[in-house]
């Protein structure tokens, strides 16, 4: 499996893996990550956001892992998607004081999944 599929499929089982066990228990991230719904919308915030969105992301990765046309889109948008949660982050752990190791964990796969992405989106043969 050469360097691309291997990122993509350590994508989909990372991504995949915590958006399912976000969706099904939700209130692991009050611990985890300081993050408590106080009602049942918010619960079902945080089933949609760290649940569904996280485990489509692993969807995006594992059907490019099988299917070669998706290779770039999948790149393009862990790319983008771990650009905005790291700027974000980072914006969020300075504005508000506190860096916790879950941020700080947080912020290390994301700056990680950032530049390898741009680094194998280059090297894809339809690069920018």
């Amino acid at each position: 499996m050469d360097r691309t599929r291997l990122f993509l499929a350590a994508n989909a089982l990372l991504w995949l893996a915590y958006g399912l066990f976000c969706l099904a228990q939700p209130g692991f991230l009050a611990e985890a990550a300081g993050v408590a719904a106080t009602t049942p919308t918010g619960t079902t915030e945080l089933r949609a956001m760290y649940g569904g969105l996280q485990a489509a992301i692993g969807v995006l990765a594992l059907l490019a892992v099988l299917r070669h046309d998706l290779v770039r889109t999948a790149l393009i948008a862990i790319g983008f998607l771990a650009a905005g949660l790291f700027t974000a982050r980072l914006c969020g752990a300075l504005l508000d004081g506190g860096l916790s190791s879950y941020t700080a964990g947080a912020l290390a796969l994301e700056i990680t999944l950032t530049v390898a992405s741009i680094v194998l989106l280059r090297k894809h043969p339809y690069a920018l």
